[in-house]
């Protein structure tokens, strides 16, 4: 059994650090190892980044990242992966990575995915040459997702995203914005790769569970949806084992009761625009 400790949408802006460096330098014991959805910052600059390395480095597990959307704002993408590669965590963008943890090799696909929507509600790749470039996007995503799955030999095949590959847990968020947050050719290459569990991340309003058509099992692990610094999940070669435990301690302002007074506290940002929900 391996123990992961998932979590993405951290946001992490100058001011964070040490936002969550109490339940990063806990991770090792609960976890074996720690995923990191995208959107660690909130417009994706290099003061945004090192804020939340000197967080991160308290987490003595080995860390597997992708970008998200918010990663790329600045179009400092390539230095935010940079920083976080120079500071050990591996930063998978259509790369898989084969890590031996516990005596156990376990294979993990990462990319930030795309969007483009799902069935009977999505984009195609016609007309427009715009219109053909969004969609022609997702489609080398899924293709290089199914084609890394497939070339893995290991006891474990997980595949961390920040785009979903299924509608489920999108619900709560607005159908308008369903093609921005995610794809259902993601989950055609993830079935077909043969994975075992998902992990992603973007949308804020969404729910923590969901499934492929083929039945892989997807958790959308955004911060704002587990509401913890990170949710731990058990598996072993037949799945999930149990329900998820969460970091230790609860954000202060969860402990609070649901009064008026609570109302006031910032609303999740939509995870497409970046603006207040």
């Amino acid at each position: 059994m391996i123990r992961i400790a998932a979590v993405g949408d951290v946001h992490y802006d100058q001011s964070s650090r040490g936002r969550l460096a109490k339940y990063f330098s806990e991770a090792h014991e609960c976890a074996d190892l720690m995923l990191l959805a995208g959107d660690l910052t909130k417009v994706g600059t290099l003061p945004e980044i090192s804020a939340l390395i000197d967080d991160l480095n308290l987490a003595k597990v080995p860390k597997v990242a992708v970008l998200g959307n918010h990663d790329f704002h600045s179009d400092q993408g390539e230095e935010v992966k940079a920083a976080l590669k120079e500071a050990g965590v591996h930063v998978l963008e259509r790369q898989s990575i084969i890590l031996d943890i516990n005596g156990q090799k376990i294979g993990i696909v990462g990319q930030k995915g795309f969007g483009g929507g799902f069935v009977g509600a999505c984009a195609s790749d016609f007309g427009e040459s715009e219109m053909k470039s969004f969609v022609r996007v997702t489609k080398t995503y899924a293709e290089t997702l199914r084609d890394q799955l497939q070339e893995l030999k290991t006891e474990y095949k997980i595949v961390l995203l920040h785009y979903s590959p299924c509608e489920e847990t999108l619900f709560g968020e607005k159908k308008e914005i369903y093609p921005f947050l995610g794809s259902y050719l993601l989950a055609e290459a993830i079935d077909e790769g043969g994975a075992d569990i998902v992990f992603h991340g973007h949308a804020h309003h969404g729910v923590e569970k969901g499934v492929t058509p083929g039945g892989v099992q997807v958790r959308n692990v955004a911060l704002p949806v587990i509401r913890h610094a990170y949710n731990i999940y058990r598996i072993n070669k037949d799945g999930l084992v149990g329900e998820p435990s969460a970091a230790r301690q609860l954000f202060p302002h969860e402990k609070q009761n649901h009064s008026a007074s609570n109302e006031q506290h910032k609303k999740p940002e939509n995870p497409v625009t970046g603006a207040p929900s």
